[in-house]
C-alpha cells in the first residue's frame, strides 16, 4: 500500500487504469452507474471516467451509497496486506531474507508467501531484495563514492555478486556508472532510410544510439568522452537489423542488443517503454503510474527525452494525455509515420 493523498483524481485514474496493486488500501474507486467500489487493482473491466469518483477508503465510498466489489473484495484482505508490508519493511532493515524466515514472520506457509508477495508487489521477495541493493549501490555511485564502497556498502559480500546480479541486463556495469562512460568506442555509421538519414552507434555490447538527421558531431556531443570510430563489417549484421527494426516498427526488436547508459529511474522508464506494443500508445501519466509514481509524470517526460535509441526503445509511443501526438526529437512527422506503420492514425 503506498500513500496517495497529494494525488489528483487524474492521477488516480491512472493507477486504476494499470491496475496497480500497490496502491491497493489507498484509496478505493467508486463507480456509480454500477453502484459499488473497487480496488484499484480490480481485474474488472474499467469502467467509463464520467462514472468514477475516488474515496479514500470503504467507509467513505459506504457513506455515498456505495457496496463493495464481490470481485476484488475492497474492504477486506487486510491482513495479507500488512503481511507483505511488513515482509518489505524487514527486507529493507535487514537486506535479504530467506523464505522461512519470512514465513515465520508473517504466519503463512513459505509456498504461500512467496505466492502472495509476487502478485502484491510483481517481484518474488529474493528478487525485491537484489533490485534493492542494486538500486542502493546506484544511488551511492551518483553521490560520488567508490565502486568498491558502493558494493559493500549495498550489502554484496564481494564485487563478482553485483556483477552477477546485473549480468545481461539493460545499462552499464557498476565501473561505468562511476566514470561516466569514459574509455568506451563506439562504432557509428549514417544509413540512409525511408525516414531518412539514420545515425545508429554501437558497442561491443549493443545499440548505444539511434537518432535521425545527425552525424559525427551530434554523436560526439551525446558521447562526449567515447572514442568514435566508423563501423566496419562487423557491425554490418547488427546495423541491418536496426534498419529493419526501422523500416518495419511494428517488428520484433527484443533480439537487438542495446548498451545504454542513465540513471536508475532513466532505465525504469526506458524499459516499461520497451514493454508497449506495437500499436499501441501511453501517456506521461499511465507511464508514471505503470512505475508506482503516477506524480512522477514530468520525470518520466525528462527520462524520455534523454533517450538516445530512438525506435528500439520506443518513446515515440508516448503522446499526450488528450491523445494529441506530441513532441518528438526529431520532429513531428517521423513519430506520426512511426505510429501509422504501427496501424495508428494521428
Amino acid at each position: 500500500m503506498t500513500d496517495t493523498s497529494n494525488l489528483t483524481d487524474a492521477e488516480r485514474w491512472g493507477i486504476a487504469l494499470a491496475k496497480d496493486r500497490r496502491y491497493d488500501g489507498a484509496f478505493v474507486t467508486g463507480v456509480h452507474s454500477t453502484g459499488i467500489y473497487c480496488r484499484p487493482s480490480c481485474p474488472a473491466r474499467a469502467p467509463h471516467r464520467r462514472n468514477v469518483r475516488f474515496y479514500a477508503g470503504p467507509a467513505e465510498a459506504e457513506a455515498a451509497g456505495l457496496r463493495a466489489c464481490k470481485r476484488c473484495s475492497p474492504n477486506t484482505q487486510s491482513a495479507e496486506e500488512a503481511c507483505v508490508l511488513a515482509a518489505i519493511a524487514a527486507i529493507r532493515a535487514n537486506g535479504a531474507m530467506t523464505l522461512d524466515q519470512l514465513a515465520d514472520l508473517t504466519g503463512y506457509s513459505p509456498t504461500h508467501f512467496q505466492r502472495l508477495f509476487k502478485r502484491t508487489v510483481g517481484l518474488s521477495p529474493a528478487a525485491f531484495a537484489r533490485a534493492l541493493r542494486e538500486e542502493r549501490v546506484r544511488t551511492a555511485l551518483k553521490g560520488g563514492a567508490s565502486v568498491t564502497d558502493a558494493l559493500y556498502e549495498a550489502g554484496y559480500s564481494a564485487p563478482s555478486r553485483f556483477y552477477d546480479d546485473t549480468k545481461g541486463k539493460l545499462g552499464m556495469t557498476a565501473s561505468d556508472w562511476s566514470n561516466g562512460g569514459a574509455g568506451r568506442t563506439l562504432h557509428w555509421s549514417v544509413i540512409p532510410t525511408s525516414l531518412g538519414a539514420m545515425l545508429v552507434a554501437a558497442t561491443d555490447k549493443g545499440v548505444c544510439c539511434l537518432s535521425f538527421n545527425e552525424g559525427e558531431a551530434e554523436l560526439r556531443k551525446r558521447f562526449p568522452s567515447a572514442e568514435l570510430r566508423k563501423a566496419g563489417v562487423d557491425f554490418s549484421a547488427l546495423f541491418a537489423q536496426v534498419v529493419a527494426a526501422v523500416e518495419e516498427p511494428g517488428s520484433d526488436a527484443s533480439a537487438i542488443p542495446l548498451d545504454v547508459k542513465g540513471t536508475a529511474f532513466q532505465q525504469r522508464v526506458w524499459s516499461e517503454l520497451r514493454r508497449i506494443p506495437a500499436g499501441e500508445t501511453r501517456s506521461y501519466g499511465e507511464l508514471a503510474a505503470a512505475l508506482g509514481n503516477p506524480k512522477a509524470s514530468r520525470a518520466v517526460g525528462g527520462a524520455n527525452g534523454a533517450n538516445n535509441i530512438a525506435v528500439l526503445i520506443p518513446c515515440h509511443r508516448v503522446v499526450q494525455a488528450s491523445g494529441s501526438l506530441g513532441g518528438y526529437a526529431f520532429g513531428p512527422d517521423i513519430k506520426s509515420e512511426l505510429l501509422r506503420r504501427e496501424g495508428l492514425i494521428f
